[in-house]
This record gives structure tokens, sequence and C-alpha cells, in this order.
């Protein structure tokens, strides 16, 4: 007989004993500073019930091993590996939802956030003083060791754009240090995307002003083992999160991510037809058929760089990748052309129909692409 266990007599007091924080961090290729950090917090939270949840992106450094090495001697320590996904705010989402105390702090595992602000932290959530504290780099106090002029100055340009496109009143919404409580977080978590790395932004834009918030300064320190998670396509990641939240999650970020990439192959198709027409002197039908596979291959490569790199085709699946996504997108035209006709006769209005088929083409390849090429394994 099947029965849910639930607390009771039976079990012992200690035995219902949670923590009272847990403390997220998501990982790749941290192996030389996650011992540290937990040494870290284990001095900081001594007088707290704590525990550490690791979200490693299956690091080829192996830094999964040396967190379940942590984990064999202290059961506070815990170890999420997650294979064939990737990207930040997916990491902290299912770090969260895999915790168990009421409040849960983010913070990276490169050691520049300041783990000794995380009592103060709790103390704010645990006193309903708020329901999120921000580690924030925008208000007077803070003071930064590793934070280079390049990668501030570009952050402090995303945050003002998400302030004024998002309507987000906190100084600091790009903060990757935050802690919250976890009935409120639950309640957004549907909302959320896992992918890209701007976790908080999307918590606070997801909110709609909802969360009582609180900001304190911290100081970011020098990194030391390990290099930057961020990469050039960070950009782009935080331009479709906006575009996304400013729908209102009725298209995702990832459907954003794609139909981008097909606007620059539009662009590439142009290109490649005006080349072949005046400089190769080709005949139409064959300069238009060039464009389109020079377009289609370029979409492909860009998408499993950018929109699906969390299962980036690699080896053979690649070039498998590859032909699947020219199957796809053949078809896709087929319904673009259709579509547009279709409107066409109801209302020749040339750019509505060219727009509506290109809609019904963009729909189309994103939907049978996620089936049929980029599957989740």
């Amino acid at each position: 007989m099947n029965e849910a266990i639930r607390p009771g007599a039976d079990i012992p007091p200690q035995a219902q004993e949670g923590p009272e924080l847990s403390v997220i961090v998501p990982t790749f290729n941290e192996r030389d500073n996650v011992t540290v950090l937990y040494r870290r917090l284990e001095a900081t939270l001594a007088n707290i019930a704590w525990e550490v949840v690791f979200v490693d992106d299956n690091s080829p450094d192996g830094t999964w091993d040396v967190v379940r090495a942590l984990a064999q001697r202290d059961s506070r320590v815990r170890c999420v590996r997650r294979i064939g996904r990737r990207g930040l705010s997916g990491a902290c989402i299912e770090g969260i939802l895999a915790s168990s105390a009421p409040y849960v702090a983010v913070i990276d595992a490169d050691l520049q956030h300041d783990e000794t602000q995380l009592p103060k932290m709790l103390l704010l959530l645990a006193s309903d003083q708020a329901d999120l504290v921000v580690g924030s780099r925008y208000i007077e106090g803070y003071k930064s060791e590793g934070f280079n002029k390049q990668r501030a100055g570009a952050s402090a340009l995303a945050t003002e754009v998400a302030k004024k496109m998002l309507r987000v009143e906190i100084a600091d919404p790009m903060s990757g240090f935050f802690m919250i409580r976890r009935d409120r977080f639950e309640q957004l978590a549907p909302k959320l995307s896992v992918h890209g790395f701007k976790i908080l932004l999307d918590v606070v834009a997801s909110a709609h002003g909802s969360l009582r918030a609180v900001e304190i300064p911290y100081t970011f320190g020098a990194r030391q083992h390990g290099e930057s998670k961020l990469d050039s396509m960070v950009a782009l990641d935080f331009l479709g999160l906006v575009l996304a939240k400013l729908t209102n999650d009725i298209v995702s970020l990832r459907f954003i991510l794609f139909a981008m990439v097909g606007g620059i192959g539009l662009v590439v198709h142009l290109i490649t037809l005006f080349i072949a027409l005046e400089l190769f002197k080709a005949p139409f039908p064959e300069a238009q058929a060039a464009g389109a596979i020079v377009a289609m291959t370029s979409n492909f490569i860009l998408n499993n760089f950018l929109t699906y790199r969390d299962q980036r085709l690699k080896g053979f699946a690649l070039l498998r990748g590859l032909i699947a996504f020219y199957i796809v997108c053949s078809v896709g035209l087929l319904a673009n052309v259709g579509v547009a006709f279709s409107v066409y006769d109801q209302e020749p209005i040339w750019w509505l129909a060219g727009m509506a088929g290109a809609l019904m083409g963009v729909v189309w390849n994103y939907a049978m692409s996620g089936l049929f090429v980029w599957r989740k394994k």
C-alpha cells in the first residue's frame, strides 16, 4: 500500500527540522571555487540552519565531482548535475525549486559576491520587512574590486534599458546576488524563462511591482579562478527577455531569438540573391534557390549557437540536424506562401499578405525545429 509520508509523532523532532536558508549556486567549470565558497558559507552562516545547492551544467572540469565529495562529508551540501541543459536562469530556477528552506539566496560560484551579507539579507526577509533583498551595485556603500570598466558600462546600459522599458523600480535588476521568500518565488516560477542569464530581472518584471524589495550594498570581489560565464550572446539574451516581458510572456524568449535569427536570415537571403544575379548573372530561379539555401544554413548555424545553445548539436548530430532543418524550412516556405496567397485573395494588400505568410512560416519552423531538429533528450 502506497501512502504519502507525513511528518508525525513517529518522526524524531530533529528529523523534522529543516534549513531556514537555502543558498543556490549555479556552476560551470568552477571546481577551484566551490570548496572555498562552501567554507565561507560555513563560517558566515554558523548560527543559521542552512543548506547549499550547487546546480552544475555538467562541467567538463568535473565541478560536480568536487561538490559530491563535499556532500559526502556534509549533508547540508547538495549537487544537481544537469545534462543536456545550459543557462544560468534555468539553473537558478531548478535549484530553488529543488531546495526546501522558506528563504532562498542566489550567489555566484566565482567568489565575487559578498557572502557575509547573507545573514543581513535573511534578517530583512525573516522580519517581514521585504519579500526580496538585492545585493545592489547602484546604491551608496557599494564597492568593486573586480568589475572592469567595459563590463560595468554594459551592465549600467542594460539596467537603464530594463528600468525604462519594463518599468522596473529597483536600482539593480541585473544583479546576480539576491535572496527571496520561497512562497513568492513559487508564485512567479511558472512565468519565468529558463533561458538566458538575468534571472532577477525576470523575477522583478514578472512580479509587476508586487514584491517588496530592499537593496543593500556589498563589495564585489575579484575573480580568483576560472573565467566569466558571460559571453557575447548575453546581449541578445537580454534583448529577447525584455521583448518577451513587453508582450506579457505571450511569446517566449526562445521564440523571439528564433525570429530574430530569421530576420538576419532574410538579410542573408537578399544579399546572396543580389550577388548571384548581379555578379554571377545566374537566372532568377537558381539565384533564388541559392539565396534560400545560404539563408537556411546561416539560420541553422545561428540557432544552434544562440537560440538552442543549451541543446547545441555537435559532430554527426550537427549534420543530421542541418538536413532536418532544411526539410522543416522547406515545408515552412510552402506554409508561408500558402497563407500569403490566402490572405491576398481575401484582402489584396501585399504587405499584409506578406507579413501573414512570414509569421506562419516562422511559427511553423520554430515548432517543427523544436520537435525534429533540437529535440530535448
